[in-house]
């Protein structure tokens, strides 16, 4: 059985803890003994990103073909930055998409579903996201549930912020088994909400 890859795509106005948090979770389910590697990503190379609240993050590499490719969010509501100024430049939809279409289950925190729903993803589907993002996301046709995770196969979507906790917890439990999730739950001293679907 070959190693679970899971990137993190960065980009300038991302959300820190829409990133962070479930890298933090599957780093410690890689630990706990999944065979998971994961790593925070950009689409071109580059030495830092600057997310919403000024962190700078080192990425580790470029996006390829991973297994699992997860979007976070930020920035919808303000223009030019973050995820709005990543849905109208159009290249990171366009990868998400091709990621996807090459394989890759993908998921999205927050207002990351926006770009998902860019790349065609969400039409009819159901998805959760942010509130500030709920009529726009509908727009694109996504079927927009109030749940903190909604797992729709081979695209995954979480609502705001802190929900990325769980989405990454369900994405260990989905792939690695419910005794390494709960084992990372417990270590992160994390309640999980629900999962939709």
């Amino acid at each position: 059985m070959t190693e679970t890859t899971a990137e993190i795509v960065l980009f300038d106005g991302f959300d820190e803890l829409d990133a962070i948090g479930p890298y933090e979770v599957l780093e410690n389910a890689a630990q706990a003994g999944a065979d998971l590697e994961v790593d925070l990503v950009t689409l071109d190379e580059t030495d830092l990103v600057t997310a919403s609240h000024d962190l700078r993050v080192e990425p580790q590499g470029t996006l390829g073909q991973p297994d699992i490719l997860l979007v976070p969010g930020g920035g919808w509501t303000s223009a030019n930055e973050g995820v709005r100024a990543v849905v109208e430049d159009g290249v990171l939809p366009d990868k998400v998409d091709a990621c996807y279409t090459e394989g890759s289950t993908v998921a999205s925190v927050c207002t990351g579903a926006m770009v998902l729903a860019e790349a065609d993803l969400l039409e009819g589907r159901p998805a959760a996201t942010h509130q500030v993002a709920v009529e726009d996301l509908e727009a694109h046709a996504a079927n927009v549930v109030d749940e903190r995770v909604v797992d729709d196969g081979d695209v995954l979507t979480a609502g705001g912020v802190t929900s990325g906790l769980d989405l990454a917890l369900w994405l260990v439990e989905r792939e690695f088994g419910a005794d390494v999730a709960s084992e990372v739950s417990e270590e992160m001293a994390y309640e999980r909400g629900e999962v939709f679907g």
